[in-house]
């Protein structure tokens, strides 16, 4: 046990020295800012006015990834995905021409057609709702799972 105890002291200064923080070489730059282009989810259709183009998303911890949403304008649409939005890393949501910062995502409305596009990186693992307010036994329910 003494060995171990006299030994610690030098090794902890030589991986230092070594320098146990090249983990940073391989994250060079801002991950954030790679986004992989997810499927546009598209709500409503000419067909009807309650369908989703997408139902599922397959998404990992860790990398960053952008997702448009696109309203007919059949319909008002209340996207809404509260358990994800609690897990992940919201970088922005740009919708009309404007870029919005904010920590968390609570509803994108579209009274009229429109489109809004959201900047993340996942960080939780796990199936999350995403729905149109009011009209998931309608069949505007899919769902983000993260492995």
């Amino acid at each position: 046990m003494r060995i171990l105890k006299a030994l610690f002291l030098p090794m902890l200064l030589i991986c230092s020295l070594i320098g146990f923080d090249t983990i940073y070489a391989y994250a060079a730059g801002d991950l954030t800012r790679r986004g992989i282009a997810l499927a546009d989810l598209r709500l409503g259709s000419e067909e009807s006015d309650y369908s989703m183009s997408q139902v599922e998303y397959q998404l990992e911890t860790g990398k960053a990834y952008q997702l448009k949403i696109i309203a007919s304008g059949q319909k008002e649409y209340a996207f809404q995905a509260p358990e994800f939005a609690t897990s992940i890393f919201l970088r922005k949501v740009e919708a009309g021409g404007v870029e919005i910062k904010a920590i968390t995502l609570t509803e994108l409305e579209f009274e009229d057609a429109g489109e809004a596009e959201i900047f993340f990186v996942p960080i939780k693992p796990g199936k999350f709702r995403f729905f149109a307010k009011g009209l998931e036994g309608k069949g505007m329910l899919g769902y983000f799972v993260v492995k």
